[in-house]
């Protein structure tokens, strides 16, 4: 089944309890956090994840767009993720393992994420110990760019990793996805999608998302 992830950086953030439970059919709840230093924008932290945490029942898939993120998965952890991704370009092999380790012994899933420029070949050191792998489809930092159709190759590549490494692996994409490319990315290999934009825009948010799912 292909899951959705709307996206709160598109969401009102003087309504953003209305505008979480506007998304209650889909099936996690994606919050990018970013600090200004990996990537250049800064947008939310953990207070915000801690206030949201009681709103709704769907798992909190928490994309860290920060240097070190070693430093915080607990605190993210705590605060309520059920989901925690790290960026491999966001420190050492060492530390994106400790950041796993952490986020796995707080009881939590984790997950690894590679932007646009960074081989697909660079989950490998990760593979067998992650519970989700995030293809960026545009460069992160701001949300509403356009799609990155040339990743397409690089989502079909990891999706043979994991089908021969870690098979209960989720394979998501994150970046302008919206009805048309949204089929593309499953096709690729895809099975978990992030919209922001895409659903948050739409006239109808339950119909939209089950449009994306198909």
């Amino acid at each position: 089944m292909i899951k959705i992830a709307p996206s709160i950086l598109s969401a009102d953030f003087a309504n953003l309890q209305r505008d979480i439970e506007a998304i209650s059919t889909a099936d996690y709840v994606h919050v990018d956090v970013m600090d200004g230093l990996f990537v250049p924008n800064i947008t939310i932290g953990i207070p915000v994840v801690k206030s949201i945490r009681p709103v709704t029942d769907l798992p909190l898939d928490v994309h860290l767009m920060i240097d070190r993120p070693v430093r915080y998965v607990e605190q993210f952890c705590d605060a309520g993720a059920d989901i925690v991704t790290c960026h491999v370009e966001a420190d050492t092999e060492e530390n994106i393992r400790e950041a796993i380790e952490k986020i796995h012994a707080r009881g939590k899933r984790a997950g690894v994420v590679v932007k646009p420029r960074t081989p697909g070949s660079a989950v490998l050191p990760f593979i067998d110990k992650v519970d989700l792998i995030l293809v960026m489809t545009v460069e992160p930092g701001f949300g509403g760019q356009k799609f990155m159709a040339d990743m397409m190759p690089k989502v079909a590549q990891i999706r043979t990793y994991i089908d021969a490494l870690n098979p209960d692996c989720e394979l998501e994409v994150d970046g302008g996805v919206d009805p048309v490319t949204a089929r593309v990315c499953v096709a690729s290999g895809a099975n978990v999608l992030v919209a922001g934009s895409s659903v948050y825009k739409a006239p109808d948010i339950e119909a939209r998302i089950r449009e994306l799912r198909g």
